[in-house]
């Protein structure tokens, strides 16, 4: 198999497990925003599951292309974020933690999913590649969606988080880093690329998969 159709093939193989880990994740937003009072995703109809309604078309499909294609061979993007205002919720600084911890929550939950279909296609005796490097990428894909999006740097949930956290007035102060968005993802892009932040997101995707092994333990002994 030459390159260009092995590159296919991958793409094949992660395009659901993406598209859907990216959707829950943005929706799970919406949703808990919308719990705690804030209505914005809801009237704007972006709380779906439907990943068309979270797909950028520069973010989720180009960028990830052309990153994965390149020297870096590393697939990273973003969807179109689920519009919250957080003014709106009910207690903003507290309930914006909440909101922000959807987004890995769902994800986490959704590798979890992915697993119970891997432990059951094993059960099933199904060896198509396919359906298993589904299964698997499914796994894989939302454990690192989890583990990335935790990283305490705003804009992503994890620097969201914190601020929630903080004193207001560190809080605020902190908070006024996601104005650099643009150059704190090309600095994680960077880190990544170099191999100084793999250690640390490799490590803690470890941690996850390992908690989704040790969870599907029983699942496995009552189907073997």
């Amino acid at each position: 198999m030459n390159d260009f159709s092995h590159a296919i093939q991958t793409i094949a193989i992660y395009a659901i497990p993406v598209l859907f880990a990216i959707s829950l994740h943005e929706a799970a937003h919406g949703y808990v925003a919308r719990y705690f009072g804030d209505p914005t995703a809801s009237q704007q109809g972006r709380l779906s599951l439907n990943p068309i309604h979270h797909i950028d078309l520069f973010g989720t499909i180009l960028l990830p292309l052309m990153l994965y294609l390149s020297p870096l061979g590393m697939p990273f993007g973003y969807a179109k974020p689920v519009p919250v205002d957080f003014n709106r919720l009910r207690n903003p600084k507290k309930q914006m933690g909440f909101v922000a911890a959807a987004g890995p929550a769902a994800n986490f939950v959704m590798g979890l999913g992915w697993s119970v279909v891997y432990v059951l296609l094993y059960a099933l005796h199904v060896s198509e590649p396919f359906l298993l490097g589904m299964a698997t990428a499914g796994v894989t894909v939302n454990a690192v969606m989890c583990v990335f999006n935790l990283l305490p740097v705003p804009p992503l949930d994890g620097g969201r988080i914190l601020t929630a956290l903080l004193p207001m007035d560190l809080a605020r102060r902190f908070a006024s880093i996601e104005r650099y968005t643009p150059y704190i993802f090309i600095g994680l892009i960077l880190l990544m690329y170099t191999g100084m932040l793999s250690p640390l997101l490799s490590g803690m995707v470890r941690l996850v998969l390992n908690l989704y092994a040790t969870l599907m333990m029983p699942l496995s002994m009552l189907l073997g």
